[in-house]
């Protein structure tokens, strides 16, 4: 239990009592577990929302609560690592430029994308709406995992140091089994989810390490931002309706 409190108090804004705990290696499972609460906090606002506004203006408000129950935690992540990495600087100074806590274009342009594409994702959502809103925050926090397990830290400090050190074990993917049970009730949109979902964890791990052979804490946020905003994308396209 106190894994999880401590997951919940890393990753969001959320009152899980006090004082504050940091188990990091203990909260590395329960990354989807997070994930499947926000969604369901979202997927019940989103249905109570609906008997007030038109769908588009129920995506914005769920994704203005998406941020806000996250303290924009990973959107952080995002812009510091879209300012370090998109770019031809070298690993050293692109690090440099993430621990820089002033925000540049790259990561404004980088932010308000992600935040349009989930926009638009979340508005075109048909069968399986509120599934899909539980869901799809948990696999985006469990690709962080995948992070952790597949590239070496960056840096000889930080707050994401701790989640490395010593190699994680598969019982660590325990969390991403609840999302995947739930994907099952939901027929061919839910093995398109699976599908892009290892598609794009494995090319975001595959461009880090070209681009800089690590990985930090900011990049796991944006890892999380990029899949959240790609897979609600990708569930809402037509084809699937």
């Amino acid at each position: 239990m106190k894994t999880l409190i401590s997951a919940i108090q890393f990753l969001t804004i959320l009152p899980a009592g006090k004082p504050k705990i940091f188990d990091a290696k203990g909260m590395i499972p329960f990354f989807p577990v997070v994930g499947i609460i926000l969604g369901l906090m979202v997927a019940i606002f989103d249905r109570l929302a609906l008997m007030l506004w038109q769908e588009p203006v129920v995506a914005v408000l769920d994704v203005i609560l998406l941020v806000f129950l996250t303290g924009a935690f990973h959107l952080d992540g995002l812009g510091d690592t879209a300012d370090g990495l998109l770019g031809h600087r070298p690993k050293e100074k692109a690090l440099a430029i993430m621990k820089d806590s002033r925000i540049g274009v790259m990561g404004l342009v980088a932010i308000v994308c992600a935040l349009a594409i989930k926009w638009g994702g979340i508005a075109g959502l048909g069968d399986h709406r509120s599934l899909l809103l539980i869901i799809i925050p948990a696999y985006a926090r469990a690709s962080m995992i995948f992070g952790i397990k597949f590239l070496k830290y960056g840096r000889p400090e930080g707050t994401g140091h701790a989640f490395f050190g010593e190699t994680l074990k598969l019982s660590a993917f325990w969390g991403l089994l609840i999302p995947l049970c739930i994907s099952v009730f939901l027929g061919w949109t839910g093995l398109w989810l699976n599908f892009v979902f290892v598609i794009i964890t494995a090319a975001i791990l595959l461009y880090y390490n070209r681009r800089i052979g690590c990985i930090t804490g900011d990049m796991l946020g944006a890892m999380t931002e990029t899949l959240e905003a790609v897979l609600f994308l990708m569930v809402s396209t037509g084809a699937l309706q």
